[in-house]
């Protein structure tokens, strides 16, 4: 099966690369698309240099919107989401989150930070299901209605969609990966408007209908 990741990025030129950079280097990967949502630095440009495919979205769609219109671009069987702002991804964590998936044993994997930091380890811990890092195939995807406006609800959309219909997941630790927090990007004001966005959104996905 084909896998094509799908990489949403907004603001993300500091950290986009080092990203970039573990999902090349994994056989299992077939192509690489960064959708920058509305940037307003290098993303863009960034991920262009890494020679990977970049879609730029004329203004913010968030999350989902931007996963979506990603989704258009390719055709590939499995899709690998992952966020830009990670820390400490490396190879085999790309290769953790699809082998499940490729082997046909799971439907879906959510990949669940371990031993990165103290407050993403436990945030995960306590709601695994905001986990932006998957591996899904896509025949579920199209299945699942809404997702192109859930903003940061998307992965909740996700999750509430595959256990109402039995999907057969797997959770996937990813050992010393973390990633930078809405507060420390934005600054404590802005980044907790930010984050009061992502649980609105969050509480309005779980009301789509499925």
């Amino acid at each position: 099966m084909r896998v094509t990741a799908i990489i949403p990025a907004y603001n993300e030129e500091e950290r986009i690369g080092t990203v970039l950079e573990a999902v090349k280097k994994s056989s299992l990967v077939d192509d690489i698309i960064v959708v920058d949502d509305g940037s307003e630095d290098k993303t863009a440009e960034v991920a262009f240099n890494l020679g990977v495919k970049v879609i730029i979205n004329d203004k913010n769609l968030g999350k989902g919107g931007a996963l979506c219109r990603g989704l258009r671009n390719c055709q590939s069987e499995v899709i690998l989401f992952l966020d830009a702002d990670l820390c400490g991804l490396e190879t085999k964590d790309v290769d953790h989150l699809l082998e499940p998936v490729l082997s046909g044993d799971y439907d879906m994997t959510i990949g669940i930070f371990a031993n990165g930091r103290l407050t993403t380890d436990l945030a995960q811990k306590v709601a695994p299901f905001l986990s932006g890092q998957r591996a899904i195939k896509r025949q579920i995807l199209n299945d699942i209605s809404g997702l192109e406006i859930s903003r940061y609800g998307v992965e909740a959309a996700l999750t509430r969609y595959v256990k109402k219909n039995n999907v057969r997941i797997k959770e996937v630790q990813l050992v010393d990966v973390s990633h930078v927090m809405k507060e420390e990007k934005l600054g404590i004001i802005r980044g907790l408007a930010e984050r009061l966005k992502m649980y609105r959104d969050i509480v309005k996905a779980m009301t789509f209908k499925l």
